[in-house]
């Protein structure tokens, strides 16, 4: 037995034989994101990241390890303050 459409019900092919997968249609894989992001589906529960002003907080942002950080390149460089670029010792 083919499972059903979450949208509409009817039955749905195979996932290697439908990119709309789980569902019917792309129509109805639309009809889908259009209700979660109308709020109709909610998941029970308290907002995570609410605070006391009612506004979600923002992720935690995560160090790099690609190079300085915007600070760090604006930051003066330490090194002898009596060198200049082009004197020889």
């Amino acid at each position: 037995m083919a499972p059903a459409c979450p949208t509409c019900e009817k039955p749905v092919a195979p996932r290697g034989a439908n990119p709309a997968f789980p569902f019917c249609s792309h129509r109805c894989r639309l009809l889908d994101l259009g209700r979660w992001m109308d709020g109709a589906y909610r998941i029970p529960g308290e907002r995570a990241g609410d605070d006391a002003t009612g506004g979600a907080s923002p992720p935690p942002r995560q160090q790099s390890c690609r190079g300085p950080t915007p600070q760090e390149e604006t930051a003066p460089r330490a090194g002898p303050a009596s060198e200049s670029p082009g004197s020889l010792h």
